[in-house]
């Protein structure tokens, strides 16, 4: 048996020595350095609710992600197929309804999932990929709508230049770009959300891996990460808007001086279903992000955010074909060409003469 030493000065210097771990808190949870492991892997919490709420879900995720896939997948197709859409307004609408598809197929499917199965968790990488994607689609999303304004201010504005104007070239450098921006926003922001430390809590507060609840878990100081996230996300926000708001502004202006009221309503009627599908974009990420209370409030933001990542891919096809009557043509077009091929009767059986069977 060890005796204790005779000079206290020893017992000092044995304690200098072995020092304590250094200890520190996560959300009011006291930790050390020695009983601390790196996250491996996060649960998403989700709704809560019993098997009924959960089945519940379930059929709502289902029923809307159907509808966002055949909804963008066949605006893709029918621009694709009919040669009179082969226009700049339908190449921007072609990349949006691919955005859309892509965008709810990112979280769509996990949220199925996860309606089924007790177990939630995700890997600590395929975390990193979902988020990645949820920005880079969210982003070029914007950019991609503030591209479509443009669009719309050269064809209403200066009609008889609109062809010059709107160049192939120039249209592919605005989608390009729109893709370019959301890989920037997207690499800056995974990078900086999943090399901060997790250690201890890995309950993600949502159905996806967000920023806001995953920095709410981190035992890192995450002051940079939230400034960032405010500066880059609000510029973002705001720079893209500001491009809505001020080609609307003159596009309105334009139609305002048209005399004829039919005029008015032809002219209006080719930025409508741009206008709700911005209106709803728009609305719902201000709703989001930029109010003061957006990092704090998870449980509210758990609704809006199956708002703008669900319904609103889903709602985007069915604004552009309900309120577009060019594509309700080449929708009609379609169908009766369909209807042809299907109705035509096949070419009559006839006995060959040269046809020799042998007995």
């Amino acid at each position: 048996m060890k005796s204790a030493p005779s000079d206290p000065s020893e017992g000092a210097v044995a304690a200098w020595l072995s020092p304590e771990p250094p200890s520190f808190s996560v959300s009011g949870c006291p930790y050390t350095m020695t009983n601390v492991t790196r996250v491996s892997e996060f649960v998403l919490l989700g709704f809560r609710g019993g098997p009924g709420v959960q089945m519940v879900l379930f059929l709502l995720f289902l029923v809307l992600y159907v509808a966002a896939v055949v909804g963008n997948l066949g605006m893709v197709a029918i621009i694709q197929a009919d040669t009179q859409l082969h226009t700049p307004m339908y190449a921007f609408l072609q990349s949006l309804s691919l955005l859309d598809f892509c965008y709810s197929s990112t979280i769509a499917p996990r949220a199925l999932l996860n309606c089924l199965r007790r177990d939630h968790t995700v890997s600590f990488g395929a975390c990193a990929a979902q988020f990645f994607f949820l920005s880079f689609f969210g982003t070029t999303e914007a950019f991609l709508l503030a591209a479509m304004a443009y669009d719309r201010f050269k064809a209403i504005c200066s009609p008889l230049l609109y062809s010059a104007s709107m160049s192939p070239p120039l249209c592919a450098l605005l989608v390009s770009g729109s893709y370019l921006w959301g890989v920037l926003n997207a690499s800056t922001q995974t990078a900086m959300t999943f090399t901060l430390s997790f250690c201890g809590a890995n309950q993600v507060n949502d159905f996806f891996c967000d920023v806001p609840p995953l920095l709410s878990l981190s035992c890192s100081d995450t002051s940079v990460n939230k400034l960032v996230l405010l500066g880059l996300c609000g510029s973002i926000i705001v720079s893209t808007f500001a491009v809505v708001l001020v080609s609307y502004v003159c596009i309105v202006s334009t139609i305002l001086r048209i005399r004829s009221q039919q005029g008015r309503r032809k002219a209006f009627s080719t930025c409508a279903s741009h206008l709700a599908a911005v209106c709803l974009f728009f609305g719902t990420v201000f709703f989001m992000y930029a109010q003061p209370s957006a990092i704090s409030s998870l449980e509210h933001s758990k609704v809006v955010s199956v708002f703008y990542t669900v319904v609103i891919p889903t709602l985007n096809p069915l604004i552009y074909s309900l309120r577009n009557r060019d594509v309700q043509r080449a929708l009609r077009r379609r169908g009766q060409q369909l209807s042809v091929l299907l109705l035509r009767p096949g070419p009559a059986w006839r006995p060959d003469s040269h046809c020799c069977c042998p007995l």
